[in-house]
């Protein structure tokens, strides 16, 4: 089957952002005018997903708002005779149908895809982290990861190498590399030593899965931290058939801790024509 919907796992507090996402999800934390998720959301509808799922929990409202229409806004537009800003604000509540399911208790990852199961339905689904943006100019890397899911029907994760001193911050996989940057994977731990961990190949924030991940989550037992980790469930799966890792080409921007945002809005601006200039010239001035 086509995989028609993607699960957009955005329930977390944001801890690591506080005290600025103490009245704002840490996924509308703007990228120069953009908010992170709605990079996201743009990766997977360029990649032929037009179902989108939100996982969300309480003070999430914002994420809502952004992508429904504002008619008071659209008024005030006209009004002024912005036409440019009107058409993107109504671009963005048009963009996807999205629905939104709420995640009562914030138990993990695995909790929270679980919670999608009846809005995905018995058909194979993507996920994406709506922190983890991913930038190839040349193809969305969930594209790129569907195509690998057709080919070997069978469960897609992006990895990307980590120096091996981050390991104990991923989940990470052991596998056999093939051609096209596609690992054939044969294990995987989350968050291991350094001693332990396969290889330093790390879990990134996008998967292309079967239904019958629900049912491996539900026999997945709280972890350590009383969470439900996906990366548990994803190794039982891999017990009764291949999982691949896509060894992704493009610019990986953690915007899920402080520095790996910074970075992601200082590439963002870089992108700009009507910024970059003079954004490097103020980071020459800094650096004398």
């Amino acid at each position: 089957m086509k995989v028609r919907r993607a699960v957009f796992p955005v329930a977390g507090w944001g801890t690591r952002f506080l005290p600025a996402t103490k009245a704002m999800p840490k996924e509308m934390l703007p990228l120069v005018d953009k908010p992170v998720i709605q990079y996201v959301v743009e990766e997977c509808l360029d990649s032929g997903v037009k179902s989108i799922i939100m996982v969300t929990g309480r003070a999430k409202r914002a994420i809502e708002d952004h992508f429904d229409i504002s008619f008071e806004l659209e008024s005030v537009l006209r009004k002024q005779g912005k036409e440019a800003l009107l058409k993107e604000v109504r671009r963005i509540a048009l963009m996807a149908d999205i629905i939104y399911v709420r995640q009562k208790e914030p138990l993990g990852l695995g909790h929270a895809i679980l919670s999608a199961r009846d809005a995905v339905g018995n058909e194979p689904f993507a996920v994406l982290l709506g922190d983890d943006v991913i930038h190839d100019p040349q193809k969305p890397t969930l594209a790129r990861m569907l195509e690998i899911y057709e080919r070997f029907e069978r469960p897609v994760i992006a990895i990307r190498e980590v120096p091996p001193e981050q390991v104990t911050r991923y989940g990470i996989v052991g596998g056999r590399l093939l051609e096209g940057g596609v690992v054939e994977i044969s294990s995987m731990v989350e968050k291991p030593s350094v001693d332990t961990a396969p290889s330093n190949w790390a879990i990134i924030g996008r998967y292309v899965l079967p239904p019958e991940i629900f049912d491996y989550i539900e026999e997945t037992k709280v972890g350590p931290t009383g969470e439900i980790h996906l990366t548990d469930a994803l190794s039982r799966l891999l017990q009764d058939g291949p999982v691949y890792g896509y060894l992704f080409p493009g610019t990986y921007l953690d915007c899920g801790e402080k520095l790996g945002y910074i970075k992601a809005m200082i590439y963002y601006a870089m992108l700009r024509e009507d910024m970059s200039s003079e954004l490097k010239e103020f980071v020459r001035e800094l650096l004398k």
